[in-house]
């Protein structure tokens, strides 16, 4: 059978069994859905029926449709039925405003680098089906891009929407590779990295992994939706207990209106002129220094001197990977002033 085929053969019998659940005003048992739907029927055994409904029944509930379980005879408890309810798979009219629409439309194109692209532009097709008018030309002054370099994004993405266990290689800051089993709860793009938390079983603790650090594939380890994501999780707070012990205090010159994350961390704040601040934050070597680079010239290293010495290499790389060409406009006075810093 050609992939395109075994395509078309699943998405048939998804389709199937959504209708069968849907329209069924009582729950179904598993025995009479392999009856009555031809994919199920056709099974080569019990055991690749179960497979096969089970995988079907994960799918769906990634693709947001939720399947209910009741006991069909509270004698024995365990004959099971199934049953979508309909009022929980239709959505009532949906309207949007016109910089609602523009802000959507934006929010697809700054996907379009990412590994979920595809999941961006399904949305729109789905919004243009419901008769929402998309106006994907629309300018933008200054239109971000958002990119997912990490192999495992696709995957980890994937498993934080279903909520499902996965398994996978990490390697560790001491260069030791483990194996890790946890429970996905968020995907959080932090200091320029994306990074999963969630419940790590084997040391029954939170913890948060760096996606650049995953290796090999990541795999699925469990059904869809046997978890739940404490409604007290927030992912900055698991973050923030990776970062190293701070190692002094560091001075930055931040302009006003920029660097929120350096003062969200900031001991003190003083106000210099109408364009610049200065603050005192916590010295963390090397994230300390992304954090200022990461500002351009909108921020400048003031002290300790390691932290200048690490903004100025960082900036003298990046000006050596990207020499001026002739007819550049000159540098401004604040990126000379960052390179003396």
């Amino acid at each position: 059978m050609s992939p395109a085929s075994a395509s078309a053969d699943k998405t048939e019998r998804l389709l199937n069994l959504i209708l069968a659940l849907k329209s069924a005003r009582r729950p179904v048992s598993k025995q009479k859905i392999r009856e009555s739907l031809p994919a199920y029927a056709q099974a080569s055994s019990d055991e690749a029926f179960d497979r096969m409904f089970e995988r079907d029944k994960d799918e769906l509930r990634e693709m947001g449709i939720p399947i209910s379980t009741t006991v069909l005879d509270v004698l024995f408890d365990d004959e099971v039925g199934y049953r979508i309810d309909a009022s929980e798979t239709t959505l009532p009219a949906i309207t949007f405003e016109p910089d609602e629409v523009a802000a959507l439309a934006l929010a697809a194109r700054a996907w379009s680098t990412a590994s979920i692209s595809g999941a961006a532009s399904a949305g729109l097709r789905k919004l243009r089906l419901s008769g929402v008018e998309i106006d994907e030309s629309v300018a933008a002054g200054a239109e971000p891009r958002i990119r997912t370099r990490e192999p495992a994004f696709e995957a980890v993405h994937a498993a934080v929407s279903a909520l499902q266990p996965i398994t996978f290689g990490y390697r560790k800051n001491d260069g030791e590779l483990t194996t890790r089993h946890v429970q996905p709860w968020a995907l959080k793009n932090w200091h320029g990295r994306w990074y999963l938390t969630g419940f790590d079983v084997d040391r029954a603790d939170e913890r948060a992994f760096r996606l650049s650090r995953f290796e090999g594939a990541v795999r699925r380890k469990g059904r869809a939706g046997s978890y739940a994501v404490p409604t007290d999780h927030v992912p900055e707070v698991a973050l923030e207990a990776q970062l190293p012990e701070p190692e002094g205090t560091a001075v930055v010159r931040v302009r006003h209106g920029r660097g929120h994350t350096l003062r969200r961390h900031a001991q003190r704040t003083t106000e210099l002129d109408e364009r610049w601040a200065e603050i005192e934050v916590p010295y963390r070597r090397g994230t300390t220094e992304r954090d200022v680079v990461a500002l351009g010239t909108h921020a400048v290293a003031v002290s300790p001197p390691e932290l200048v010495a690490g903004v100025r290499a960082a900036l003298l790389a990046v000006a050596e990977a990207h020499p001026m060409t002739p007819g550049s406009p000159a540098p401004q006075e604040s990126t000379r002033s960052e390179a003396r810093a």
